[in-house]
């Protein structure tokens, strides 16, 4: 496979050029692929034009490539050093946010920085994957078993899922909250660690569930029982499950979709954006689609378990998790199984943010990749 791909002799120690022999070109065009049925569904979510979605969407995606591949020729070891640096500036957008983040939809969660606005929750999860990393890759088995040890790295999560949680932005303080525990179970915490903390979370959620807005709470309200106001709260997800039933099979056809082209659906650029995929494309095109995220998600995967260092591995998981959290997320999200978090699907909704980060993440996870049998040192005892 092309990730299995080793330099010959003649390019070792050719330094860029050899780099670029390593990058899985078929894991570049896999991201293309799901690009593009972006821009398909984006097109006809425009009502048949590129504009004001599906140009957009194929100018950041075109920039956010060549700046993934630039990415993938960083050293990893250098990124491994630069980790907490990048975890402080998060950190310190989170609290920019708080002072002074655009408010957008009853919360507060961009920052314009010149002419670029960005949320930095979501840049926030790439980098506590990459802080976390750092903290646990040279760690022995015994000193990941020592509760002292997991303080730092726990108070790391805590910190920015708090002040994404204080926006408020309680989908993506969840999803931060995964992403770092799965890095913290690839890392080797022991299992009975995680049922104490879930135990513990059980217990506090009646708490915690009186504390939350009353937008969310109606979310939850609306999840158990969407028919209780079909107009009001439940509209969205009942006219995401109409759009998803009537795709039938093959779909309503190319720019056919009678439930996003005469606006029935909400959002039907950003968070809906599966639903019109299954309205024109029906099943088949569902699962295609899904197929593709699929396939990135297993690559997340096949780097992890080819990396030679602890490093890559954790970063490959981290990021994977994160991935597949996106997609799991948002099509819950439309089919009704969770409560509507305002969860984009990754590289196909619209918005400058998801792809930036989105594809900064597989920029890191190309260099883990292209620099596998990179030499961190001896493990800490």
């Amino acid at each position: 496979m092309a990730f299995e791909r080793r330099l010959p002799t003649r390019h070792r120690g050719a330094g860029l050029l050899a780099k670029l022999w390593l990058v899985p070109w078929s894991f570049v065009l896999l991201l293309c692929a799901v690009a593009a049925v972006g821009y398909v569904a984006l097109y006809s979510a425009g009502g048949g034009a590129p504009e004001p979605y599906a140009s957009k969407h194929a100018l950041r995606f075109g920039f956010c490539l060549v700046m993934m591949l630039c990415l993938a020729m960083i050293d990893i070891r250098l990124i491994a050093r630069l980790s907490w640096a990048g975890y402080a500036l998060g950190v310190a957008l989170l609290l920019l946010v708080a002072v002074h983040g655009q408010v957008g939809k009853g919360a507060q969660r961009w920052i314009e920085l010149g002419p670029i606005q960005i949320q930095p929750s979501e840049l926030m999860k790439i980098l506590l994957v990459l802080a976390l990393a750092q903290w646990f890759h040279r760690a022995s088995w015994e000193r990941v078993g020592r509760l002292l040890f997991l303080v730092p790295p726990a108070l790391a999560v805590l910190l920015p899922v708090g002040l994404i949680l204080k926006q408020p932005n309680l989908g993506t303080g969840l999803i931060t909250a995964m992403v770092g525990g799965a890095v913290f179970w690839a890392a080797g915490v022991r299992w009975w660690k995680f049922a104490l903390i879930l135990a513990a979370a059980g217990g506090i959620a009646p708490i915690a569930y009186e504390r939350l807005h009353d937008y969310q709470r109606a979310r939850i309200q609306t999840f158990l029982d969407p028919e209780s106001d079909p107009l009001g709260a439940g509209y969205n997800i009942i006219q995401s499950k109409i759009a998803l039933g009537s795709g039938g099979l093959w779909g309503k056809g190319f720019l056919q979709g009678t439930q996003g082209h005469l606006n029935f659906l909400p959002e039907k650029q950003t968070d809906f954006i599966f639903t019109m995929i299954s309205e024109e494309f029906g099943l088949v095109g569902a699962l295609g689609t899904l197929l593709l995220l699929g396939l990135v998600v297993c690559f997340a995967l096949a780097v992890a378990l080819r990396t030679r260092h602890q490093y890559g591995r954790l970063v490959a998981v981290g990021l994977g998790v994160n991935f597949f959290l996106y997609i799991f997320v948002n099509i819950a999200m439309v089919t009704g199984s969770i409560p509507v978090g305002g969860v984009p699907l990754p590289l196909i909704s619209h918005g400058g943010s998801a792809m930036l980060t989105t594809m900064l993440g597989f920029g890191l996870l190309l260099s883990v990749h292209v620099h596998r049998d990179a030499e961190f040192g001896a493990t800490r005892q």
